[in-house]
């Protein structure tokens, strides 16, 4: 895959078709309020189109990039002179990295598994910038840090039990 060369994502949003919200990710400085403004006006303008048109729209001074997968909408905000295909591209990337981390991106994947959601798009993309593009290399570094996570917790579950005697009850796992 050739490297990819969005200028400024300003925001990654999936959601499913009846609006509700499964990951959201913000480059741009946004307010609480008008987060869920734009939540709001992308989701409602994204799902009224049909499937034959484009996937790509203006907004304002802006560009939206959407691609559906089953019952998901991936969505990407993207600068007015970003090439729209690349933004494609990335989405495509990002569910293909989805999958091969935990076997297929679907809504139930993303509501229990959302912290490997965030973990591969962090890995992708880095303060609204392209990082990362080959799958081989983002699936080691999720899966790097799924190990340090376990390696810690199992550290913190020695401690722990030196430290209450082994006849008690671990607090931490509670």
């Amino acid at each position: 895959m050739g490297a990819l060369k969005c200028e400024q994502i300003h925001f990654v949003l999936i959601i499913n078709r009846q609006r509700k919200l499964r990951l959201s990710k913000w480059y741009s400085p946004y307010s609480q309020k008008e987060r869920t403004k734009v939540i709001g006006e992308i989701s409602g303008l994204v799902l009224r189109r049909g499937p034959e048109m484009c996937s790509f729209l203006e907004w304002g001074a802006l560009t939206v990039v959407y691609k559906s997968y089953g019952n998901l909408l991936y969505i990407m905000c993207i600068d007015p002179d970003d090439n729209e295909l690349e933004a494609l591209e990335l989405i495509d990337h990002y569910v293909r990295n989805l999958d091969r981390q935990c076997g297929i991106a679907c809504e139930w994947m993303l509501t229990f598994y959302f912290a490997w959601a965030y973990q591969v798009l962090d890995e992708l993309v880095i303060a609204g910038q392209i990082q990362e593009t080959s799958i081989k290399t983002v699936v080691g570094l999720v899966r790097a840090q799924d190990h340090l996570e376990w390696a810690a917790r199992e550290e913190t579950h020695s401690i722990s039990s030196k430290i209450l005697g082994t006849d008690t009850i671990d607090i931490l796992d509670l």
